[in-house]
């Protein structure tokens, strides 16, 4: 029977629930191994099925004896996602599978072609004409069917591999269709390219005919037109009138140089001779023999003068006789000097006739150039016709050789291997005999547990009555709860105390399990009453001031613990001059803290420690310099930011701080701000809310009282 009345409120025992599955278990391990035992005998009568698979790779491939340097790159398949995924939908073409079909003759297998055993129904509807005799089609294609059902074509992810799967209760049988598909595949593949050199071959002949007649006559109306235009070639590409022009050119320049040589010969000549200077010293003058002679004689009589001078007198006729042959001679001289600069200014004229008529033949020649050069025109076009016709013939060539070189069979691979044959396999793929029991077993376990357990819900006898006081706090939490306190600084009274303190300090620990309870407090502004607001308004972020100093500090303390008593995760951030919270509940005086922190010589782990007497967090003041960290103070909103993702309340307490210093710690107006004064001083309560409220800090909490029990606060935990 049900233990609780109809109208009281219950709770589900789930310890009751445990312990009728417990008081049950041989009726579920006897269930469960029937279960198990059903699934084994059932996984026994299942006909067992085996699966083997083939992997194809799709990759290009030529013939050995294929000049790989030649090979045209573009010719190969587009070995693409696209392409792979075609290759799949080949592999699984009726046309493939049928011809799979006809060559193993699946036909003949029960297990493909179940209409050749039909059933009584079936021949009955056939006789009725209700249904198609199933004979009456050919034999792939009742096969087909079954085939594909148990065939499984897919590539592999992230490969240009094709895998093909197979599934029968013969295990020869399933080994052999996956090869005997990649057989055919290949097959079929090579027969592709055959044909297609084939073709190739049959196309090209009577084109590369066509061409071969083409380039013949276009080669022959080339020579023609050369030939009636004269455009007769000297060295296979510059014609004869161009290899003329050129010659004449060359040798005019060299007649003209000729030319001004001999005019400089003979000027220099005539220098000589219009200035009296010697001229033995030209090189025309010394090259003559008559010259030569001539001075050779001028010298001997010369030098029978000079001999003759020192013993006869000047007026001696032998002196006379040889001074009229030096005069004479050197008349001849003088002559034969003429004659000399007389032919080189022939040689000038020559060279001067011989250069016009050179001009005159070069004149003649560019006209005759340019009218070859019009000429050339129809010449060119000519020739660019048969060198194209030319070209398309030997491409033509190429493509015959190579397609008539893969007209063989063996000569034109398919662009894909087996690199995985399918074997026959040992144990079958269906049924899993071990994993099926398994699975039968547990999932019997499970629902003769849930069985069981819906039994002693509907029964009564898992439900349980609930306390009046659980019920009462139950509705209470259900109503909601202003988060914003009055303007008049009272918090509003929480539903329920939400700090576990204990009664009595001297009747020792509380059992295990059991809640501590604390009495309500007639102060609506004490510690506990302020806890319990925090609590309701899930404040993640309360400023506490202390204009009193240390003692208003400690109440601060009383509050963080108060929070933590209730299982809110809460820590304190020691932002006094004094330090006095750290003293209160850091464990470790010299303990790192929020100056190290804000001077940069700690970490921020390193700055979080526990409270000795509460489970709430601690960040004490810190052994650095304050006025250092102070300066970076600004980077304390950024902290409270992280703290209070992670915990549940953080409070700050500032000691005897004004508005401005607030201001510095967090941009947001959103928070709690709490005035600790153990004392109530009306005049100092008014004066702080007057200067929060002008600043934009409408939620202004006043807590009283609080320092005992900070104070006695470690004396029970220690306890």
């Amino acid at each position: 029977m049900s233990r609780v009345a109809s109208d009281q409120d219950v709770d589900i025992d789930l310890g009751q629930l445990v312990r009728a599955v417990w008081s049950r278990r041989l009726r579920v391990l006897t269930i469960t191994a029937l279960g198990a035992a059903v699934a084994f005998a059932g996984a026994k009568m299942v006909s067992p099925q085996y699966r083997s698979e083939t992997r194809i790779l799709i990759e290009p491939r030529a013939p050995a004896f294929a000049n790989t340097q030649t090979t045209d790159a573009g010719s190969g398949p587009l070995l693409d996602e696209l392409n792979i995924a075609s290759q799949v939908q080949i592999l699984q073409s009726a046309d493939l599978i049928k011809q799979v079909i006809n060559n193993l003759k699946l036909y003949n297998l029960p297990e493909f072609d179940a209409a050749a055993n039909g059933s009584a129904l079936t021949d009955i509807l056939v006789t009725l004409h209700l249904k198609k005799n199933p004979l009456e089609n050919p034999p792939e294609e009742r096969v087909i069917d079954a085939f594909t059902e148990r065939l499984q074509v897919y590539q592999v992810p992230g490969s240009r591999v094709i895998g093909i799967t197979f599934t029968s209760r013969d295990p020869k049988l399933a080994a052999s269709i996956p090869n005997a598909m990649a057989q055919v595949y290949l097959a079929i593949q090579s027969g592709a390219k055959l044909d297609s050199n084939s073709e190739a071959t049959r196309w090209l002949e009577p084109e590369i005919d066509s061409l071969r007649q083409k380039v013949s006559e276009a080669e022959k109306k080339v020579a023609d037109y050369r030939t009636a235009h004269g455009l007769l070639q000297t060295n296979g590409t510059t014609t004869f009138t161009a290899q003329q022009l050129n010659d004449i050119s060359v040798e005019l320049t060299r007649v003209r140089t000729d030319k001004a040589n001999a005019e400089a010969r003979a000027q220099a000549v005539r220098n000589a001779l219009s200035s009296g200077e010697a001229s033995d010293t030209l090189p025309d003058i010394m090259s003559s023999q008559s010259i030569q002679r001539l001075k050779a004689t001028e010298s001997g009589l010369q030098s029978q003068i000079s001999d003759l001078q020192t013993s006869l007198l000047n007026n001696h006729p032998r002196l006379k006789s040889l001074r009229a042959q030096l005069a004479d001679i050197r008349t001849q001289i003088r002559q034969e000097t003429q004659k000399i600069l007389a032919s080189i200014e022939n040689e000038t004229k020559v060279a001067d006739l011989r250069a016009r008529e050179l001009e005159q033949q070069s004149d003649r020649l560019q006209a005759n150039s340019a009218r070859a050069g019009e000429d050339e025109v129809g010449l060119n076009a000519l020739e660019r016709e048969a060198n194209a016709q030319r070209q398309l013939l030997e491409t033509y060539l190429v493509r015959y050789r190579e397609a008539a070189s893969r007209a063989d069979r063996n000569s034109s691979p398919a662009d894909a291997r087996i690199v995985s044959k399918a074997i026959e396999q040992v144990d079958p793929y269906f049924p899993k005999v071990v994993p099926i029991v398994v699975v039968a077993a547990v999932a019997t376990l499970i629902m003769s547990a849930i069985v069981i357990m819906l039994s002693e819900l509907f029964s009564g006898r898992a439900l349980r009555p609930v306390e009046p006081l659980e019920v009462e706090a139950r509705k209470e939490e259900e109503q909601p709860v202003e988060a914003t306190p009055v303007p008049a600084a009272k918090p509003a009274r929480p539903s329920m105390l939400a700090a576990a303190l204990d009664e009595d300090e001297d009747e020792g620990e509380p059992d295990a399990g059991q809640a501590d309870e604390v009495p309500a407090d007639d102060n609506e502004f004490s510690v506990s009453s302020v806890a319990a607001y925090l609590t309701d308004c899930r404040a993640p972020l309360a400023v506490a001031i202390s204009p009193t100093g240390d003692n208003g500090s400690a109440a601060t303390v009383s509050l963080a613990r108060a929070l933590a008593d209730t299982g809110r995760r809460a820590i304190l951030i020691d932002m006094t001059g004094s330090g006095y919270p750290s003293e209160l509940m850091a464990e470790n005086p010299e303990a790192l803290g929020v100056t190290d922190l804000l001077c940069g010589e700690a970490a921020f782990g390193e700055t979080i420690h526990g409270d000795r007497a509460s489970d709430a967090h601690i960040i004490p003041q810190g052994v650095s310099d304050v006025r250092r960290a102070m300066r970076g103070v600004d980077r304390l909103s950024l902290l409270l930011d992280a703290l209070t993702s992670a915990y549940d309340i953080v409070i700050v307490e500032c000691g005897a701080a004004d508005v401005a210093s607030v201001s510095r710690l967090t941009r947001s107006k959103e928070i709690e701000i709490v005035l600790s004064l153990p004392e109530i001083d009306e005049a100092a309560f008014v004066g702080l809310m007057q200067d929060f409220q002008g600043a934009g800090y409408e939620r202004v909490v006043l807590m009283s009282g609080g320092e005992e029990a900070a104070m006695r606060s470690p004396a029970r935990h220690a306890a």
